[in-house]
């Protein structure tokens, strides 16, 4: 049956009408795929030297244990980002003579053809040949294969059911970001928890004992079957009946109500943000922005100066407006002829764009208020930068949505989807990044840094204040534009 099923999707691949357009997209990720490989391939056979010269006082295979877990917890990372789900159109086979069983295997099996599985093997194996083997022998070489194998297929399939879950409730999204905070919190700020320690402890039983890797193939086998089980407990068509034609929606928020026509418009995006793959992904990008600040305040080398405080603010206060806003009216790209003829207010729609930004840059400015630890100022840094964001950096974004004509899949994931990405998005990125420093670099520079950062404030609430000139203007260009928007998101 599993055969039975990749040639279902063989031939539905090849007769789609859009399959040339799928295939010089897949020859181009292959050709991406095997450039990144080929540099992996080479930073494997340097592996000894780089860990002698990263750890001069750890014997190789200490270095090589303490550093494999780092690892796999950045493989989690960086699997749930990238990594698809495996996708099969269900329905048909539902209500055909065929085990729900033998569909969950093919999904199963399909998802191990992924590169991220062959990543870890690729990086390892040739240390492993060329100091393990030598070294510890035979049983200690199969028993860090077996661990590595046994963790990759563990991230595999926890990353498989982890995505699943927080695409039926983004509280589980929310707790992954709060635990990797703090796990980076305890270990590299506070340093009541070593991962680094742990991992030798781990790695190291293997060298003593080398039949302890099967527990890693265990773990595996146990997550798969959660996964399984997960998978079993949800293939029913009853539920995908019952939840495509339901006529309520956790997003219908009471809070929206009070905004009218800009509330109900806010509400059915954050239903289109939550339903579909790459909208979702700028909510999630978001969140793990607000870990940016770490990487400037957390480090005494890159110092906590206004610079980076402006740059961090700007970022962590306002990425959903730069993510999210610079596709604006690509998002509705499907049904946006739908939208001209429809009832609904050029202007109420801009509104509910910039009601939308608030309540994200709102929500993320107060979760960077945990940063007050490395210093008040940094906290009124970035309200300035949300101010910023607020005033000058909403109306760039709606200024250049205005010149997008480029329609995107909401279905894809936004993993090397390039969809929809233009020349206004590079141009976008000029002022976005440059202006707030072209206003603060000079005063600095003379040594009036703080009149820099209270011309920035002052800019930001003057356009707050002006909003609704400036919306009127955008609502004009966009009706001198909107049939080339519109026609260009149906020829795109």
């Amino acid at each position: 049956m599993t055969i039975t099923l990749i040639r279902h999707q063989w031939r539905s691949f090849w007769r789609a009408k859009n399959s040339g357009k799928s295939l010089t997209i897949r020859i181009i990720m292959a050709v991406l795929i095997l450039y990144l490989f080929s540099n992996l391939i080479l930073l494997s056979f340097y592996l000894d030297k780089i860990l002698e010269s990263v750890f001069p006082d750890l014997n190789l295979i200490s270095a090589f244990s303490a550093c494999l877990l780092y690892y796999f917890l950045s493989d989690v990372l960086l699997r749930f980002q990238l990594q698809e789900l495996p996708t099969l159109s269900v329905k048909p086979y539902l209500i055909q003579n065929i085990k729900r069983k033998q569909i969950i295997n093919y999904l199963s099996l399909v998802s191990l053809a992924s590169g991220f599985n062959l990543a870890p093997f690729v990086l390892t194996l040739p240390f492993l040949i060329k100091v393990i083997l030598p070294q510890q022998g035979l049983p200690v070489f199969l028993g860090f294969l077996v661990s590595i194998a046994g963790l990759t297929f563990f991230n595999h399939f926890f990353s498989l059911w982890f995505k699943r879950k927080v695409n039926l409730n983004a509280w589980w999204m929310l707790a992954f970001v709060v635990s990797i905070g703090l796990f980076g919190l305890l270990d590299l700020k506070l340093h009541l928890l070593s991962i680094n320690s742990f991992s030798s402890v781990i790695f190291k039983s293997f060298v003593q004992q080398p039949v302890l890797a099967l527990f890693t193939i265990l773990a595996a086998l146990m997550m798969y079957r959660i996964n399984f089980s997960f998978l079993n407990s949800n293939l029913y068509l009853d539920e995908m009946r019952s939840s495509s034609a339901s006529s309520k929606s956790s997003t219908e928020i009471p809070f929206l109500n009070r905004f009218g026509k800009q509330g109900d418009l806010v509400a059915n995006e954050l239903k289109l943000i939550i339903r579909n793959k790459r909208p979702k992904s700028a909510i999630m990008m978001s969140f793990f922005f607000l870990f940016y600040g770490l990487l400037f305040y957390g480090n005494p080398k890159m110092g906590v100066g206004y610079g980076a405080s402006i740059f961090c603010g700007m970022f962590m206060t306002g990425i959903f407006i730069i993510n999210y806003g610079q596709f604006m009216f690509s998002w509705q790209s499907s049904h946006f002829d739908g939208l001209l003829v429809n009832k609904i207010g050029i202007e109420d729609f801009f509104k509910s764009k910039f009601l939308l930004f608030t309540i994200f840059s709102t929500i993320n400015l107060i979760l960077t208020i945990p940063y007050v630890y490395f210093g008040w100022n940094i906290i009124l840094v970035h309200f300035i930068m949300y101010l910023w964001n607020m005033g000058v950096n909403t109306l760039l974004v709606l200024y250049f949505a205005n010149r997008n004509y480029r329609r995107i899949d909401l279905s894809k994931s936004a993993s090397f989807n390039w969809e929809g990405v233009g020349a206004s998005q590079w141009i976008l990125s000029i002022p976005l990044l440059v202006t707030p420093f072209v206003i603060f670099y000079p005063l600095d520079f003379l040594g009036y840094p703080e009149a820099g950062l209270a011309i920035i404030a002052v800019t930001g609430i003057a356009f707050i204040v002006t909003r609704p000139f400036w919306i009127s203007k955008l609502v004009s260009e966009f009706n001198a534009k909107r049939y080339a928007i519109a026609e260009g998101f149906r020829n795109d």
